[in-house]
């Protein structure tokens, strides 16, 4: 598997809600993907509520570090559902379907799917996106915001412009 994918899955996991599955997971996630050895560590000498506390500050009280990218295109309207089904139409054309919980749009799914289908068009899609949830992270101060680098390491240049 090339080095992307791995660091697109293992990035999914960094990503979601730091439960026991995800603890048990960390040596893996190390070891697999370097490029995230900084939030893993972090991840990993962190008490699991304090842990746990801090994604639910950082991702489920402020839409400003939304997870989830039809909000950085289309805010709480009603075009975010079309654009929900956009990114399920492009997991059927590969035969996937989501079996969780969260909508289609929720940056651990992306990840997983491009690192299992190899296809970043939603990814590059949503680059802009990206790169502003980086920013936000970074200016937050949370370890979350080196997930999001490495990830926007290999995509192509956001244009400065669309970053205001």
């Amino acid at each position: 598997m090339p080095s992307f994918e791995v660091l697109y899955q293992a990035a999914a996991l960094c990503l979601t809600y730091p439960d026991d599955d995800f603890r048990a997971r960390l040596p893996l996630l190390r070891e697999a993907a370097p490029q995230l050895r900084e939030f893993t560590d972090h991840a990993a000498v962190t008490a699991p509520g304090e842990l746990a506390a801090h994604y639910v500050e950082v991702f489920d009280l402020d839409d400003r570090h939304s997870l989830y990218l039809s909000w950085w295109t289309d805010g709480n309207t009603r075009l975010r559902g079309l654009s929900r089904l956009r990114f399920e139409d492009v997991y059927r054309a590969y035969g996937l379907e989501l079996t969780g919980e969260e909508p289609p749009d929720f940056l651990p799914a992306v990840l997983e799917f491009a690192a299992r289908t190899g296809d970043l068009d939603l990814l590059l899609e949503h680059r802009e996106a990206l790169e502003r949830l980086r920013s936000r992270l970074t200016g937050f101060g949370t370890p979350y915001a080196t997930v999001l680098d490495a990830v926007c390491a290999t995509l192509p240049t956001a244009h400065p412009e669309a970053l205001s």
